[in-house]
């Protein structure tokens, strides 16, 4: 806690340790189980939005809503929707790149 290179919130802190133990507990269910909890909220696919213009790019959405609920339901803290929609962005679980962006369809998508 006394470390600023570090996070120090101690609620943050807390949140980390306990969201390890809600992890383990969904892994209980065998290997690929975490990835399947979280997958199954985009139908096991990357969802790829047509976005034309960054202002059309969401802050959440339905699937982050109820990824959120469903990682809080699990005991997850500090999983708001709007974290988890970023989480889900940063891991291709949907893609915004913009129609005309070069990275749109290189791969990157679960397969």
């Amino acid at each position: 806690m006394n470390d600023a290179g570090i996070i120090r919130n101690h609620s943050k802190v807390l949140a980390s340790i306990g969201n390890a133990q809600a992890y383990l507990k969904i892994m209980e269910n065998g290997p690929g189980a975490f990835d399947q909890f979280l997958w199954k909220h985009v139908g096991g696919k990357t969802k790829v939005n047509r976005f034309q213009k960054m202002g059309e790019v969401p802050t959440s959405t339905p699937e982050s809503d109820a990824m959120s609920k469903d990682l809080k339901k699990h005991g997850f803290k500090f999983v708001g929707t709007t974290i988890v929609y970023a989480f889900m962005q940063a891991c291709g679980m949907v893609d915004d790149h913009m129609v005309t962006c070069w990275r749109r369809g290189t791969g990157f998508e679960r397969i």
